[in-house]
């Protein structure tokens, strides 16, 4: 049976003083996936042609997670990357998927107890913040993190809790949307957006919730700048990739 828990931060309550921009941000993205996450995994689906399962086969592989390990996804979304994780650390690994967004983790919950290799019963799903990670300082052997670091609210403090609850010399993958340097590959990428995604995604009435992809990325950082910000935060290497045509990117840093 597939295990949903409610994780209040760890933390006492007088050390937090986020400021209303913060909390706002963060309560409006909450939701917003959590109206698409009805639709989620097909729209994924339509709007890859299916080769969003490519990437993040690529991103869990570059994570290093092995058999046995005890790994972490975090903003796991429907659970895609944690199942993924799952395969690879097998029925004696652990394995968490962390998200805000309550609607998000019951589909990957309801996703869980409709299949039947025994590695799946290794999953945990908590519903937690990814700037305030609930978990000791070196606890997780892997970390991945799926489409979100774009969508939180601040890089720099997720990246430093990723990079906090990571064993020594254990690796973080971070798959995204490229924001590519090369004005052809930009000028495609928003062609895509706006003539592919934002139609399709208007069938199931998330037209408005889509158009923000292209702001996010615009905000979002390239992947020299995603490598700069590993190895601020401490990570011994940093490492980016460009993969699917140069339309998305995987960061893979070393603690």
């Amino acid at each position: 049976m597939a295990s949903l828990q409610l994780i209040l931060p760890s933390r006492p309550a007088s050390t937090f003083r986020p400021r209303r921009r913060l909390i706002q941000c963060t309560a409006d993205r909450q939701a917003l996936f959590s109206r698409i996450a009805p639709v989620y995994d097909n729209l994924n689906d339509l709007l890859s042609l299916g080769q969003h399962r490519i990437w993040k086969r690529m991103a869990v592989s570059w994570s290093g997670a092995k058999e046995g390990d005890n790994v972490l996804d975090v903003c796991c979304g429907s659970g895609d990357l944690a199942f993924l994780l799952s395969e690879k650390v097998g029925p004696y690994g652990k394995v968490v998927g962390l998200d805000f967004s309550k609607e998000q983790l019951l589909i990957a919950s309801s996703r869980q107890n409709l299949r039947s290799k025994n590695c799946y019963k290794n999953i945990k799903w908590i519903e937690g913040n990814a700037l305030d990670l609930p978990f000791a300082d070196s606890y997780f052997d892997a970390v991945t993190i799926g489409y979100g670091l774009r969508n939180v609210p601040d890089v720099n403090k997720t990246m430093a809790e990723i990079h906090r609850v990571l064993k020594p010399g254990s690796k973080v993958s971070v798959l995204d949307f490229n924001k590519s340097v090369k004005p052809l590959a930009t000028s495609i990428q928003e062609w895509m957006i706006d003539n592919v995604v934002v139609p399709v995604a208007s069938g199931y009435g998330l037209a408005d919730e889509y158009k923000y992809l292209k702001t996010s990325i615009k905000d979002f950082l390239t992947g020299r700048e995603l490598e700069k910000l590993g190895l601020e935060t401490g990570f011994s290497t940093a490492k980016h990739y460009e993969i699917g045509l140069g339309l998305m990117g995987c960061l893979v840093a070393t603690r």
